[in-house]
């Protein structure tokens, strides 16, 4: 395992992968089993794998917002989007074991299940986007939605932030510069400033953000591409959590369609209500997507993702390309998937993430208004940052923001780092995370805010 270091002193390593990753340096810091284990890894795991924090959690169970480790201490989870309705949650157990026990086969078969499923997810859309495709992850809907794309508009260009993250097949690798040393040069691929508004000054950030997608258009054209696809994520979660105000993506949107070319919302943290407004990220800007991803909270933990799109894109693609994907909506995924959305509407989860979320959001901006190193606090629903600076400036301070991670994992509550100077402090539960975790979170918060002050 390599010794990582902080990206103020390691530039060239992956915000997304190392900001917040284990040093081998901090092995003293285990216990004598945790170190084994370590030791394990190393012999048998390829290099490319990272441990979160100075002392990694050693998980043995997980229920609901809490994950307990090999001696019984509980851990509040206020980072996972993965266990989207709550770890082990106790409905979608049962939906997957009574499948297994039953049939899990593949799509050329005809099923109910995932005729119902697709009914249900499509009705959650703006009525355009009427047609799914499914897949095994996030990367996997990214990468064939680039493709549909790219045969929709004959063109080749795709245009992304500076720290986006999409997924790890070798065309998305192209495309997610948060992979930073590893990040291919791609001559199709054109990456763009983050909507960053905490640090941009303009009188209006969508104008500006759309001339930046413009600028990147012209220079693809200029070399001869043609514009294929923007491709982003509704809150620029990788860029450091970008979502006010809300609305300034249409005049990005409206450039895009202007070139010809689709917007591609990728929908894996914003989506199935994270933001606690609307149940797509896209949506709370009253933008038309052309092709929408899903991935990671669509299952819980279970690998189920999928492409959704308008019927002429999808069904050009398939009228022209042959593709088939044996995992991608097999039974078991699509219960477990099923589970998940009737949870999320079952209980309610859109209203609790509003509710839960803005009141969370607002204690967090009173906790850190006596410190001069938290300078901004943004966010929506239960995906919220804060800015940890060098104080009296807008400089990211990695350093206190790993700090400030670590203090609060030793508290036994679990966040992370976003940006590219991993210096935003990720706070992103599971939507059932509600007032007695945020009483616990906010106790924790403000003990570690005090500690790191000095």
């Amino acid at each position: 395992m390599s010794d990582t270091l902080p990206t103020q002193e390691r530039a060239s390593q992956s915000s997304i992968m190392d900001g917040n990753s284990f040093r081998k340096s901090n092995i003293g810091l285990l216990s004598p089993g945790d170190q084994e284990l370590v030791e394990r890894r190393d012999r048998s795991l390829g290099t490319s794998y990272r441990l979160f924090y100075q002392r990694p959690v050693h998980a043995e169970r997980a229920l609901g917002c809490y994950i307990y480790d090999d001696e019984g201490r509980r851990f509040l989870d206020a980072y996972n989007n993965v266990a989207s309705v709550g770890h082990a949650n106790p409905r979608i157990v049962e939906a997957v074991s009574a499948q297994l026990a039953t049939l899990n086969t593949h799509t050329r078969y005809l099923q109910e299940g995932i005729l119902s499923y697709s009914e249900q997810l499509l009705a959650t859309f703006p009525a355009h986007i009427d047609r799914l495709m499914f897949t095994n992850s996030g990367s996997e809907s990214n990468d064939l939605a680039i493709r549909v794309a790219r045969l929709w508009t004959g063109g080749q260009g795709v245009v992304v932030t500076a720290e986006a993250y999409h997924g790890t097949t070798e065309l998305l690798s192209r495309g997610s510069p948060a992979i930073s040393g590893g990040f291919p040069d791609d001559p199709t691929v054109r990456v763009i400033a983050a909507p960053d508004s905490y640090r941009v000054e303009a009188d209006d950030l969508g104008v500006w953000f759309a001339e930046q997608v413009r600028v990147a258009f012209d220079d693809l054209i200029a070399n001869g591409i043609t514009p294929a696809a923007f491709l982003a994520d509704a809150i620029f979660s990788s860029d450091g959590i970008f979502p006010a105000p809300t609305g300034y993506l249409q005049p990005v949107i409206d450039v895009v369609h202007e070139y010809g070319a689709l917007f591609i919302a990728d929908e894996v943290q914003p989506g199935f209500v994270r933001t606690g407004e609307t149940f797509w990220g896209f949506m709370r800007h009253g933008v038309e997507a052309d092709l929408v991803t899903t991935g990671k909270p669509m299952g819980n933990g279970v690998p189920v993702a999928a492409l959704a799109g308008r019927a002429e894109i999808i069904g050009r693609f398939g009228d022209e390309i042959p593709y088939f994907n044996t995992f991608g909506g097999n039974s078991v995924s699509i219960a477990a998937a099923q589970a998940v959305l009737d949870f999320i509407q079952d209980e309610n989860l859109l209203e609790h993430v509003g509710r839960i979320g803005a009141l969370l959001k607002q204690r967090i901006s009173d906790a850190v208004a006596p410190y001069a190193y938290a300078d901004d606090v943004r966010g929506v629903g239960l995906y919220i940052g804060v800015e940890i600076v060098l104080e009296g400036t807008t400089e990211p301070d990695s350093r206190r923001a790993l700090a400030i991670v670590n203090a609060m994992r030793e508290r036994q509550v679990l966040i992370s780092v976003a940006g590219p100077g991993n210096n935003v402090l990720k706070i992103r539960p599971p939507l059932v995370f509600g007032e007695e975790e945020l009483e616990l979170f906010m106790d924790s918060f403000a003990a570690v805010l005090a500690e790191v002050a000095g």
